[in-house]
């Protein structure tokens, strides 16, 4: 495994990682099978967990807790991350990035986490109803009073970002460390134009989620829609990505990748995470296999030519 450190920041976290989303107590719901995928992810070498309080309203945070205190690893070589930001009931206030919110929800997290803290504590995505002054310095007291060691954004534009950055620090208070984008060969120009402009000179480190763009980049739709797939169950999944130009990109990719001797999603992991300003890669495993899989990924460099290969076939 490769550990890259989060931006500017003191910490590492290994460049292939496990998200909680879709997966925890929504689409795997056995209890000893996602025992031994997390078993499996850490004898493998990932320590980053990313979770947040809204996957599977609450679900996904208490499995990995309960998961993680029977497991028993250390705490301190575990990375973790929540989030907060999307409502978990129909009150008023139990929503968005009020300070109220915030406060209320990293307790009720690391209640469910079955932990003392979080490494890393997300926005998840940015409020307009509340004032930057108000997000900062909330985030800035959990992290002060221990309840997290880091906190960053998720989703955020690049304005909103700067603007949270720069008010921290002209405050003295605790500045974010990373932003959580979307980012894959399939959805690519927001973060490349957007936001790597404002993070990369700020030392914010990028934690990417759906680095295969929901399963498109691995190859499982070369040959239509599988019963029981992603696509084939969520519509807004399959009208982002799946079409006959991404078809036959993805078939065109099986080539590159052959020629090195890796998978066509390890890829795509190695693609994003080529991108300097890429710390992890967020993936999401159902099974070992899945996980082995990606897990490869770590550490494959791709050269000029390959990297022109793989441009000219996204361009087609």
């Amino acid at each position: 495994m490769e550990y890259r450190r989060l931006g500017l920041s003191g910490i590492k976290v290994s460049s292939v990682s496990i998200g909680a989303w879709t997966t925890y107590g929504a689409s795997v719901q056995d209890m000893a099978h996602i025992r031994k995928i997390v078993e499996t992810a850490f004898e493998s070498g990932i320590n980053f967990f990313d979770n947040a309080d809204a996957y599977a309203a609450g679900k996904a945070e208490s499995i990995l807790g309960e998961i993680l205190e029977d497991l028993d690893f250390p705490r301190h070589h575990l990375v973790l991350s929540s989030k907060v930001f999307w409502p978990l009931s129909d009150d008023v206030n139990d929503r968005g990035l009020s300070r109220k919110h915030v406060l209320e929800s990293i307790d009720m997290s690391l209640d469910r986490m079955r932990t003392d803290y979080v490494d890393i504590y997300f926005a998840h995505r940015f409020d307009p109803e509340v004032p930057m002054d108000e997000i900062v310095e909330a985030f800035s007291d959990v992290v002060r009073s221990g309840r997290a060691h880091y906190w960053g954004t998720s989703e955020w534009s690049g304005a909103q970002i700067a603007e949270a950055h720069t008010y921290a620090r002209a405050h003295g208070l605790v500045a974010p460390v990373t932003e959580q984008p979307q980012y894959s060969m399939l959805y690519r120009e927001r973060v490349e134009r957007e936001i790597l402009p404002v993070t990369e000179p700020k030392g914010i480190g990028l934690v990417v989620w759906s680095p295969l763009a929901m399963g498109m980049l691995t190859g499982k739709y070369d040959d239509g829609l599988p019963e029981g797939s992603r696509f084939a169950n969520e519509e807004g999944f399959r009208k982002t990505f799946y079409s006959d130009a991404n078809v036959a990109r993805v078939r065109a990719l099986k080539d590159v990748a052959d020629d090195l001797s890796i998978t066509r999603a390890q890829l795509a992991l190695a693609w994003v995470l080529r991108q300097r300003g890429v710390a992890s890669v967020i993936t999401g495993a159902t099974s070992i296999e899945q996980l082995s899989d990606n897990v490869g990924a770590a550490g494959v460099e791709l050269d000029a030519a390959t990297l022109e290969r793989i441009d000219a076939i996204l361009a087609s």
